[in-house]
């Protein structure tokens, strides 16, 4: 079967990919789960919750349950592909605002240029 999306990590300016960062320092099962969940996002677009939900126009979450809590990593799309914008285990009912925020500057980045 092929995939709907390719799925590819944001790239800062200056080269770094913080969701490959972010994801290499998380546990093996951890890190299982996360990328079983991006892969079946990959592949069956569109879903919805719980595994993905968008947020605003452009900016989707991949909810992965690990036993940290739950995993958030925030994508956006450029044709068909899927960028990895920011990663993190959310702790609370709310999305931290920092974490939305980054998101949104990642994701104005690759669409302004």
């Amino acid at each position: 079967m092929t995939p709907t999306l390719k799925v590819n990590f944001y790239v800062s300016a200056q080269g770094a990919e913080p969701v490959r960062d972010w994801l290499k320092m998380q546990d093996t099962e951890t890190r299982k789960a996360i990328g079983e969940d991006i892969k079946t996002a990959q592949f069956g677009r569109p879903l919805g919750m719980p595994l993905v939900r968008k947020l605003e126009p452009g900016l989707w979450e991949v909810r992965s349950h690990v036993s940290a809590g739950i995993a958030r990593i925030f994508f956006t799309t450029v044709g068909a592909t899927m960028l990895l914008l920011h990663g993190f285990v959310k702790k609370s009912e709310k999305i931290p605002r920092s974490d939305l925020d980054l998101a949104r500057k990642r994701m104005k980045e690759l669409h302004n240029g």
